[in-house]
């Protein structure tokens, strides 16, 4: 990973166009982008535990320009995989979505899985990526999973991080890990503790009623987190689902080769019987309005800068100044953001030394590290998680 990253300006442009929508429904806090015609059937973007809603923003600027609707969201805050599926269930109705493709990519995948077995009737295809059938494999590799709920943000951070592979990487990879890496720092320690908290969690993928034909699986063929034995289980579960390889792109295709997976996701939704609507190119507008026909909304644009032009005006001046910055329209919910700048933004490092460094220095940190330490130092010498964790 490189030491020094910044914005990506695809990604700059895709905040200025696309709004971000903050809502609570019961006791969670959605987090989502859904842009493209209201009346296509939309493709849902589950994220694995490194990821946010931001990091399918090139399918979305992509696809929705082709005509698709596209929905991405942040895995909310739940502990459970039933709570899962209650609160995923909660958010499609609160947006009045009914039937749903779902994408998801390790965890993600993981979830969109669990979902369409437990509510069969409202997933209608589904395109799994890196992913797997069941959390064994990692409830072993993390014994401390039962004081995770305690443990330091920069230590949850810092063990998410390690997983993943650390150059030297194509250009293209190592942008996708840079931004990776940037939206896992955005991420709080109950975010990051829920969703390894999830990874553990004894769960497995039962029959699912979708076709095989209504499956995709899409892998990369280089490295991946996800061990290739849990890969192969997933194909065995499915051998007549689609098979979608990609030669290289690492643990984010969708970062690193995003020609090729949009290319995979649209013939998977033409397949299952999904038309794009490119006619209705969705616009912007100041109040956040779906999309409209191009040429209408182009003169109803027209009409609206003249007369913002004639309101804006400054007093004692006959025109408005030429290098004045648009006015994009604010995410719903996100009041309290920053305003976003037209230029690169400077992110902060995303080297993993650079972070623990930084957080280490805070004496809450130091407290709750010697806490941890001694407490699981305490269990281990006793063996009674250790022998239970073996069996």
């Amino acid at each position: 990973m490189k030491g020094v990253s910044s914005t990506p300006g695809d990604y700059v442009y895709f905040k200025s166009q696309v709004p971000l929508h903050k809502i609570p429904i019961g006791t969670k806090q959605w987090r989502y982008y859904d842009f493209g015609p209201k009346t296509v059937p939309p493709l849902i973007c589950i994220p694995g535990i490194a990821g946010t809603a931001d990091v399918y923003y090139k399918q979305i600027m992509a696809l929705s320009m082709k005509g698709y609707r596209i929905i991405s969201v942040d895995i909310p805050r739940v502990w459970t995989y039933h709570e899962w599926i209650q609160a995923f269930e909660k958010f499609l109705d609160t947006i009045d979505v009914h039937h749903v493709h779902l994408y998801g990519t390790s965890l993600g995948g993981f979830l969109a899985q669990l979902f369409a077995h437990h509510r069969p009737r409202r997933v209608k295809s589904l395109v799994l990526s890196n992913t797997y059938l069941d959390t064994r494999t990692f409830a072993t590799a993390m014994p401390w999973a039962p004081f995770v709920s305690w443990t330091p943000s920069f230590l949850l951070k810092r063990y998410v991080l390690t997983g993943i592979r650390d150059g030297p990487h194509e250009p293209f990879i190592a942008d996708s890990v840079d931004f990776a890496v940037s939206q896992v720092e955005t991420l709080s320690k109950d975010d990051l503790a829920s969703r390894l908290t999830l990874t553990v969690d004894a769960a497995s993928v039962g029959s699912i009623l979708l076709s095989d034909s209504s499956i995709t699986i899409m892998d990369t063929n280089d490295y991946c987190a996800i061990p290739q034995h849990l890969k192969d289980e997933l194909t065995e579960r499915y051998p007549e689902a689609r098979r979608a390889y990609l030669k290289t792109g690492g643990d984010f295709p969708f970062l690193s080769r995003p020609d090729e997976v949009n290319l995979h996701l649209q013939l998977h939704l033409r397949r299952v019987g999904v038309e794009p609507k490119p006619e209705v190119v969705k616009t912007i507008s100041k109040d956040g309005a779906d999309g409209t026909d191009s040429s209408s909304q182009s003169k109803k644009n027209t009409d609206t800068d003249k007369d913002d032009s004639n309101n804006n005006m400054p007093e004692g001046s006959g025109s408005t100044s030429s290098d004045q910055s648009p006015t994009f329209p604010e995410s719903s919910g996100s009041s309290n953001d920053p305003p976003l700048p037209t230029d690169t933004i400077p992110l902060q490092s995303s080297s993993i030394d650079t972070l623990v460094l930084a957080q280490l220095s805070g004496e809450v940190y130091q407290s709750c590290v010697l806490f941890t330490l001694c407490y699981c130092t305490l269990v281990l010498v006793h063996g009674g998680f250790i022998s239970r964790q073996s069996v």
